[in-house]
């Protein structure tokens, strides 16, 4: 069992924990038995779950007395002490007994926890939250998702490498394609933090990854870059834009293709298409964002995702871990 990943679960963050959570450990070693979980919360709650259900060769419960609760600030989270299950899970992979750490709980305690806990990749100012996002030729890095509201030229250039080293570790076989995200594709368009990172860019010469300029927000979907750059705040306002359409078009959809019986028809004969539309815009297909710039990996699940949704975000620690993403960071980054 010593070449199994190991997973440091926290199971009593975001919305019906710890159910949700064992339910999408249950689902996932069903399918992958290549990760071992430590899994930390309220163990008569997780076992009433487990129900014997994942081998015992596979699992561990770390009882725990506390939970960081969702309307908790970073500060209250903080405050609450050492025996939370988020802040345990997060000391288990600082000290070595666990590869990764994966919580669906309240983002901005975890993101304090952690910066609490784990040291900073050296040479790097601050970590960034990134993200998977669906593209027309597949997936796409996003970052920062939030982690950082002001940034640097400094900040952003990190970025590029840090999430050039992400795309790499979870697609070994493809080259990542780096762009800042802009108002503009022209080289004078954007403010100077903007202007000054795409010089420091254009003329950096790496094999890591290469620089495709800027991206506007049109663009996202399109797959001609694999990783997008931008500072926390539009990153986030990015982020949240994107995930409202892709649900207006799939409710509209579905209200048009049941409203009439024309539409009902319509919906029959184009089943198979419909469904694999309503799969690629599923976001539970992208779930798992990524703190990176910190010296252990440390993935954010959604709140309110369901259990296939935290299952595929363990799918990400598997990847995430096999693909030595710490070690890709250290070595890019000098």
């Amino acid at each position: 069992m010593n070449n199994l990943i190991k997973i440091a679960v926290d199971a009593m963050g975001g919305d019906g924990s710890p159910k949700k959570i064992i339910d999408g450990l249950i689902y996932n070693h069903n399918k992958n038995k290549e990760n071992f979980f430590k899994i930390f919360g309220k163990k008569n709650e997780i076992d009433n779950c487990l129900n014997n259900q994942i081998d015992k060769n596979f699992f561990e419960i770390i009882d725990t007395d506390d939970v960081v609760k969702s309307t908790d600030s970073p500060l209250e989270a903080a405050k609450r002490g050492k025996q939370t299950s988020m802040w345990l899970s997060i000391e288990s992979v600082k000290n070595k007994d666990t590869d990764i750490v994966i919580s669906a709980g309240n983002t901005g305690a975890l993101l304090v926890i952690a910066k609490l806990n784990l040291k900073m990749i050296e040479n790097i100012d601050k970590p960034a939250l990134s993200a998977l996002w669906p593209n027309k030729k597949g997936m796409s890095v996003v970052l920062d998702l939030g982690a950082n509201i002001e940034c640097s030229s400094k900040n952003l250039v990190d970025f590029s490498i840090m999430g050039a080293s992400l795309y790499k570790s979870l697609y070994p076989f493809e080259n990542p394609n780096v762009a800042l995200l802009n108002i503009g594709s022209e080289e004078l368009k954007g403010n100077e933090t903007i202007k000054d990172t795409f010089q420091i860019l254009n003329s950096k010469k790496t094999e890591n990854f290469s620089f495709a300029g800027y991206i506007e927000g049109n663009q996202l979907m399109q797959g001609e870059v694999n990783v997008i750059v931008s500072d926390g705040f539009t990153g986030n306002v990015a982020l949240k834009t994107a995930e409202g359409t892709a649900n207006f078009i799939t409710s509209e959809l579905k209200k048009a293709l049941s409203g009439s019986i024309l539409g009902k028809i319509s919906s029959l004969l184009n089943l198979k298409n419909l469904k694999n539309f309503k799969k690629r815009l599923d976001p539970r297909l992208y779930n798992g964002a990524i703190f990176i710039g910190l010296d252990a990996p440390v993935v954010k699940s959604h709140g309110g995702t369901d259990y296939i949704g935290f299952s595929n975000s363990i799918d990400v620690c598997n990847k995430i871990v096999k693909g030595d993403l710490i070690n890709k960071i250290k070595e890019n980054i000098r």
